[in-house]
């Protein structure tokens, strides 16, 4: 299987200088992953599980990639984030990995080609949007969003110290309100100070008397911290969704999603409902809209609508061509595979 993939990236090379196009092939087909797993798991008839089975060839495929092209995958740090953890899941142990600081920098890396591919969060089941992704994206619309990921998250109390004598507790906004009702009832007078990454609070609560973070428990075998309490979420599917992000979307699978990113003239009545309504005509269900300031002028906001379909799709496309009646901006952020694992 490796030989044939190192033939298989031959040839994607040699496809590109028949046409004169610069640069490397994209490596990462995520409809082409999605049918592979597809397959395997029809395939499969025990005594391994369909997710183990899966597990084995995303090392296979992740070896095969990385024999293929130096590949590089920026996420939210430092290491043992849940979005470090979803990254591995989507991209197996055999590629380079590289932490960033915020998720707006993993954006303008992956904008810059700095990165091949970059891995944010976009929202979580229980504490909705991540609003510095969708603010990243006001400022670097540029980048394609290539396929989303999903990771069941557990979010522990880890410290030094045992729960009566913690003073305080370090974690990221989004994990703060994942477990809100748990840190009400057992730590409800101890300040809660906001950090960049779950991972980042482990760090910090490794090294402060008296501190604790709320991050997954292999946080603790990273930063030598006990868990002090498990699973504090406060809902027992607690889910957050990832976007993989790179330069280009893939093409139509059959099964796909889009997220649009565009403004209205609020003046004009009715511009925003007028939009949405081309979707209706269309009969194209739109799954999720949000709204961010849009950083043109004051209470303007651009709107997020993610929509079932591809771009490319004949239905998709004569709608994104009427709604530009009813728009001042309009950038499709990309078209992915609906993933349902």
């Amino acid at each position: 299987r490796a030989r044939l993939s190192l033939n298989v990236g031959a040839a994607k090379r040699q496809t590109l200088r028949e046409q004169h196009v610069d640069g490397e092939p994209e490596v990462y087909v995520p409809g082409q992953e999605k049918r592979v797993f597809e397959k395997v798991r029809g395939l499969n008839h025990g005594p391994l599980s369909g997710d183990s089975i899966c597990s084995i060839y995303r090392e296979i495929m992740s070896a095969s990639i990385s024999l293929q092209s130096d590949v590089t995958v920026g996420y939210l740090g430092p290491a043992g984030t849940f979005s470090h953890q979803a990254a591995m899941k989507r991209f197996g142990d055999s590629l380079a990995y590289v932490p960033y600081a915020r998720i707006e920098d993993v954006i303008v890396a992956t904008a810059k080609e700095e990165i091949t591919y970059g891995l944010v969060p976009i929202e979580n089941s229980t504490f909705g949007t991540v609003v510095q992704t969708l603010d990243a994206f006001v400022l670097q619309p540029a980048v394609k969003i290539r396929a989303e990921v999903f990771l069941p998250v557990t979010q522990s109390l880890l410290s030094r110290y045992q729960l009566p004598a913690i003073r305080k507790v370090y974690s990221h906004p989004q994990a703060f309100g994942q477990s809100q009702r748990w840190l009400d009832q057992h730590l409800p007078n101890v300040p809660r100070v906001e950090v960049a990454s779950t991972a980042r609070a482990a760090e910090l609560a490794a090294t402060e008397n008296y501190a604790a973070a709320i991050a997954s428990e292999a946080c603790a075998s990273l930063y030598r911290l006990d868990v002090v309490a498990k699973d504090v979420t406060l809902a027992a599917d607690n889910t957050t969704r990832f976007f993989v992000l790179g330069q280009s979307s893939d093409g139509p699978t059959g099964d796909d999603k889009t997220l649009l990113m565009f403004t209205v003239d609020h003046r004009e009545p009715g511009a925003l409902c007028g939009a949405l309504n081309v979707f209706a005509k269309h009969r194209i269900n739109q799954t999720a809209i949000n709204s961010r300031p849009s950083r043109q002028r004051q209470w303007h906001y651009m709107f997020f609508v993610e929509i079932t379909g591809h771009a490319q799709d004949t239905g998709v496309a004569q709608a994104l061509e009427e709604i530009k009646a009813y728009c001042l901006d309009l950038v499709v952020l990309g078209s992915y595979p609906h993933q349902s694992y």
